[in-house]
Order: structure tokens, then sequence, then C-alpha cells
């Protein structure tokens, strides 16, 4: 795959050479010269199929987690987070010691393998977010909890330049990826100012339905605001705002 570099950026397909815009500018690629047909049905495609089935896989239930979590993605990603979490599922479905190649799938794979995963790959929450935490879940009683000591902002929070406040947010979500169902419950701390003085211990408790069958997240992240006369506005449209999963319970 090249890039466009005229004056004039050409779209659609000349000859076998197709050309497009994505978020990277305006690109251009060689045409596949293989057919539909012999992927769908020759037995030389067959690990193609395979490898087809388990990425549409990957796909769905990555858009499942992002829809669980969506009122907290809609400020803490980035314009590549959807691929990246793709990739990341991938790797999930592909670590199931069970099922047949091409049959592979999230449930008995390893989700536990997403845990570290940021949303925002601008605001890593390791890095925005120093001071110590625990994150737990209990899936007896459906609650995913977040415990975070006294600390101070100016120490233990990166701000980003501007940011005169922000926000401890975090979500706990119990997903059905066979079905494409979820539940979700998300809370957050008050606007708390980033200087020099103690925080008040930080108890952020999500639940979900108790004993829930369903693979468990608890996601743990950072908003950022601006005080203007008495008014909190967000920095920047989030793009410095970090989100990342903390913990994941798949009930095995």
């Amino acid at each position: 795959m090249a890039k466009q570099t005229g004056i004039i950026p050409i779209k659609g397909t000349i000859g076998n050479i197709t050309f497009f815009k994505s978020k990277d500018g305006d690109m251009v690629r060689k045409k596949g010269s293989i057919s539909a047909s012999a992927i769908a049905n020759s037995p030389a495609f067959q690990r193609t199929r395979e490898n087809n089935a388990e990425f549409g896989r990957a796909g769905k239930a990555s858009k499942v987690l992002r829809t669980a979590l969506n009122t907290l993605l809609q400020q803490c990603s980035d314009h590549r987070m959807v691929s990246r979490l793709t990739t990341a599922m991938l790797k999930v479905i592909q670590a199931d010691a069970t099922s047949a190649r091409g049959l592979r799938n999230v449930i008995d794979g390893e989700a536990a393998l997403l845990t570290g995963f940021d949303f925002n790959i601008n605001a890593v929450l390791s890095s925005c977010l120093t001071t110590i935490y625990t994150a737990a879940i209990n899936r007896v009683t459906g609650e995913l909890t977040v415990n975070i000591p006294a600390f101070k902002p100016r120490k233990s929070i990166k701000a980003p330049a501007g940011a005169t406040h922000f926000k401890i947010i975090s979500g706990g979500t119990a997903i059905d990826f066979e079905n494409g169902f979820f539940e979700t419950d998300t809370k957050e701390t008050d606007y708390l100012p980033w200087n020099a003085a103690d925080t008040a211990i930080i108890n952020l408790a999500n639940t979900v339905t108790a004993n829930s069958t369903h693979p468990l997240f608890l996601v743990l992240g950072v908003e950022f605001f601006q005080q203007i006369n008495g008014q909190q506005y967000p920095l920047n449209n989030g793009s410095f705002n970090a989100l990342a999963i903390v913990k994941v319970d798949t009930g095995v």
C-alpha cells in the first residue's frame, strides 16, 4: 500500500490500481486478482476461510465490547482504537485451545489477555495515573470495584497543559459475546482540582447481576477538564483522556 503525493488526489479504480482516502490520507493499492468465488469454495483457500471466520468473530466481539463501554469511550479513545481492539480480540480467540481452527471463539479463548488494553494510545492509563490502586471483581456479588488511597494530584496525575480539574471514572460490564448482549454500570468522581492537596480516598463500585455466567470486565480512566468562569469544559475534546481494562474475570 502506498500514499498519494500528487497535487490532485484520485479516488476510484484505474485498471488494477485502487485509489482511496483513509484517516492516514490519500492512499493507493493494487487490486486483488483472486476471485471471491475461489476464496469461498476452493480447497486451496481453506486456511483463508478459517482465518476470515475468526477475524470476523473478533470484529463482532470487539464491537460488542465497544458498545458496552460506549458512554466512556465517547471521550476516551483514539482513531485507531477499533482496529487495535479487534487485533487484541483476535489474539484472545487464537488462544482458544479447545475449538477447531476456524471455530475458535472468545468464550473458550483467553479474555484475560485484554487486561491492560488502553483505549486511547495517546493517553496511556499507567502514565496518566501513577498512584497505587486496587481493582477487584466479585462475581458472586456482581461488584467490580476500584479503590484508590488518598494521593496528591500534581504528583500522581500527569495532566495535559491547560487542565485545572479531572475525574476518575470506572465501568464494569458483563458481556454475552455469543448473543451480543451486555450489562454495564459506570461510576465517576466529582470534579477534582489538579493541585498539591491530598484527595479523599476514592472508592468506585460498579454493579452487574450477581453470579453472572459471562465474562466480566472492569475499566478505569481519567478525564481532564478546564474550569473557566466556574464552568467545567472537557479539555481538547477528550484527546488526553485515558481509559484501560484493568481487570478481567472469565469465570473459568
